[in-house]
């Protein structure tokens, strides 16, 4: 967001169309309220109360002159409302938020003993259908915009009065099809909420020439792409998008990227029960893998109501590991958190 759209449309608060201020940076809220006729340090305080004490309304931040407050009321600061909250029995908090346009998307808080991570949707669905996704059952309705995805955030901060320490991309939707979204809330969510970059994750299936792009913004964020599957045949039959974009291209796009930003890639694989976990399976995924600097991230399949995959056992998933340790290839097991409240990885849809 630049500094100009942001001053142009709001010369007046009777304007038709204002875009939201959440997204812009200090010296973009600086330059608006100096076009509002007010000092520019005005800026620096509005930019607090919006990223650090969460108002959500210009009406309510007391240091402004009241005259000046009540012709603000109507400018839209581009928070969502919580529509329905559901708290898993292991403290994990899954969010229904309803947007200005009445919108549903999820979001989800997962707090640890060290640590707040926020799950956060960049689209109102998700176009890539993935077969074991319940996102992907929904269908796509539009992308999200800066603020509704910085908002996430902020939500869950607020509810949970702890601070966020990491966000992962990991929500409704491909964050590669909104590319310049994504990019401009990773800027907010380091620069204005701060937030480290090596503290955000962005996860992606695949979109040709998308993971190559993304290396070139020189960003400190980790990577994660959504495998799934070790060879082409198997990852067509549980991501559609995978036909035109055969995984030996995906693979190679990923080696620009660790070549490009020096930073190791994680490859996510969900574990689905007599389909892609067996022994072989692993020895082709380290195939794949072997000469990548990368980690791969082992997801026991998390249940859905419109399709019959099981999860594995758990001597199963432990013969997968050990296959690829054998391998020489860096792993681990991610067991999703919020299972019983729906809010877990590929559960999560815009309903209750």
């Amino acid at each position: 967001m630049s500094a100009t759209p942001l001053v142009s449309q709001v010369n007046s608060v009777k304007s038709a169309i204002i875009p939201p201020l959440l997204g812009a940076s200090v010296s973009e809220l600086s330059a608006w309220v100096e076009e509002q006729g007010q000092p520019a340090y005005r800026g620096k305080q509005l930019h607090d109360w919006i990223y650090h004490q969460g108002v959500r309304s210009l009406a309510d931040i007391s240091v402004f002159p009241k005259q000046w407050r009540g012709e603000l009321a109507e400018i839209p600061i581009g928070r969502s409302t919580i529509h329905h909250r559901a708290v898993a029995p292991d403290g994990t908090i899954k969010y229904l938020l309803r947007l200005a346009d009445g919108q549903i998307i999820e979001t989800v808080g997962i707090p640890t003993a060290k640590r707040l991570t926020v799950c956060v949707s960049t689209q109102v669905g998700c176009p890539m259908a993935c077969d074991f996704c319940a996102t992907g059952k929904g269908g796509y309705i539009r992308n999200l915009g800066t603020h509704e995805i910085v908002d996430q955030v902020l939500t869950v901060q607020e509810d949970f009065q702890q601070r966020v320490s990491h966000v992962v991309f990991m929500g409704m939707g491909e964050p590669l099809l909104n590319t310049d979204n994504v990019l401009a809330s990773l800027k907010c969510l380091n620069q204005d909420v701060g937030i480290g970059q090596r503290s955000l994750t962005v996860s992606t299936v695949g979109i040709r020439d998308r993971i190559r792009q993304f290396a070139h913004n020189n960003l400190q964020v980790t990577l994660a792409v959504s495998l799934h599957a070790p060879n082409q045949a198997l990852r067509e039959k549980l991501i559609p998008s995978a036909r035109p974009y055969p995984l030996e291209d995906l693979l190679d796009e990923c080696r620009e990227y660790v070549e490009i930003t020096r930073r190791r890639i994680s490859f996510e694989y969900i574990l689905l029960a007599g389909f892609n976990d067996l022994p072989e399976h692993a020895l082709q995924l380290a195939k794949c893998l072997r000469g990548f600097q990368s980690h791969v991230n082992l997801i026991p399949y998390n249940p859905i109501q419109e399709v019959d995959y099981k999860r594995p056992k758990g001597d199963r998933i432990q013969a997968f590991v050990n296959v690829l340790k054998q391998q020489k290839v860096a792993v681990s097991v991610r067991y999703s958190r919020g299972l019983e409240a729906d809010a877990a990885c590929g559960q999560l849809r815009a309903s209750k």
